[in-house]
């Protein structure tokens, strides 16, 4: 091991030592890579033992594997013990340098390298430390070879660095909390996008007229009509200004309906169909990337947009009603395969249902941006969640 020692940034109250720095093959010793048993014979698979494979990594604990391995299968392999690391090597370009701890005894494929418990490294930690280095893995992946890969030889010889094995529990056991906090609300995000998409399919009438899933105090059939009929698109042309600000596709976060910029801090003097507040933006190109938005405030839509409107329906429930699976089907019915666009003369002669009562279009309408706010403010906590995630790896090691 090197003499040279550092200390990371940011630390616990109480530790002063510098970290030791090593290579991953110092601490670990010769890693070791499975393989992939012949499928030609049926008496490789199917058996008891965990067979772990690239798409089983998840950057944290393995609690599941896909596949296993009969007694057959696995003669030729080294069963590892539960808390290993594994890291992915090649297996695609997004793939490389993910990570895994295995939460069971397993075998492992050719794809990844393992390494197995050492008394002097907290696993969690050292996982940590190779997820903090992914990108690193996939440079070296990138600059060196035709077929982006890394090597077990890669892996050994990269740098390493850490503390007391109490200071790495310690940082393990808050980026482990962190992870957790992350992965509660991404699920709740989860839950509440399922939601809203059974929501978008029970709340709208079926082909008889009533939606299988209604409010209190409704009971009227809804009112067949041609979406032409109810949407008008606006063609009025103007040019952003500093108080008229333009929207863009690439502003728009697909499928959420929400900006990823501050319209006011883009340039001016781009030219595109003027819309009001509460028009909606539909992005007609590539319809299927889900760019709409209901608009807050005056601007102009820069580029393949639908700008509608509506005086015959809620606003609010227009919006809702674009987001729907039979709008959604219909406006996908497009020409083009490179560059597909919605169609308004097929868009337009579609027919659909709406409650004649403005009263439950506004009750559907409100509860559907409820959800949506909802899940906003859950994207929110994770993007602060996952910068605060960042700056701890970044500053918590060396």
């Amino acid at each position: 091991m090197k003499d040279e020692k550092k200390a990371p940034k940011l630390r616990f109250k109480g530790f002063t030592d510098d970290w030791e720095q090593c290579k991953l093959g110092d601490v670990y010793g010769h890693l070791y890579s499975g393989n992939t048993p012949s499928r030609k014979k049926s008496a490789n698979f199917g058996g008891d033992t965990p067979w772990i494979r690239t798409a089983d990594l998840n950057n944290g604990l393995i609690k599941s594997a896909t596949e296993f391995l009969t007694y057959e299968g696995i003669k030729q392999l080294k069963i590892l013990p539960e808390n290993t690391i594994v890291l992915a090597m090649y297996g695609g370009f997004n793939q490389i340098g993910r990570t895994g701890i295995l939460g069971f005894p397993a075998t492992i494929n050719q794809a990844l390298v393992a390494l197995t418990p050492h008394k002097n490294i907290n696993q969690f930690f050292a996982q940590s430390y190779l997820n903090r280095h992914i990108i690193d893995w996939r440079r070296v992946a990138a600059s060196s070879r035709k077929d982006p890969n890394i090597t077990k030889e890669d892996v050994e010889k990269s740098e390493f660095s850490f503390g007391s094995l109490e200071e790495q529990n310690r940082i393990s056991k808050l980026i482990s909390r962190l992870d957790h906090t992350i992965t509660l609300h991404e699920e709740k995000k989860r839950q509440l996008e399922r939601l809203k998409s059974a929501l978008l399919q029970k709340m709208f009438a079926d082909k008889s007229g009533y939606p299988p899933v209604r409010f209190e105090g409704f009971s009227d059939k809804w009112e067949q009509v041609k979406y032409g009929e109810i949407f008008q698109r606006r063609s009025k042309m103007g040019v952003s200004t500093p108080t008229l600000p333009s929207v863009e596709y690439d502003d728009i976060n697909p499928g959420m309906g929400t900006l990823n910029k501050e319209p006011k801090s883009k340039g001016i003097s781009k030219r595109g169909i003027y819309f009001n507040p509460g028009d909606v933006l539909f992005g007609k190109l590539r319809p299927y990337l889900k760019n709409w938005l209901f608009a807050c405030f005056e601007g102009v839509a820069v580029g393949d947009f639908w700008v509608l409107t509506s005086s015959k329906i809620d606003h609010g429930f227009t919006y809702s009603l674009i987001q729907t699976p039979g709008f959604q089907y219909i406006a996908n019915l497009s020409s083009g395969s490179k560059m597909p666009r919605s169609d308004w003369g097929l868009v337009s002669n579609a027919r659909t249902f709406i409650p004649i009562n403005h009263l439950e279009q506004e009750r559907i309408s409100s509860v559907l941006f409820g959800l949506d706010h909802a899940i906003t403010l859950y994207e929110h906590k994770l993007e602060i969640l996952n910068k605060i995630k960042s700056f701890l790896l970044q500053n918590m090691f060396i």
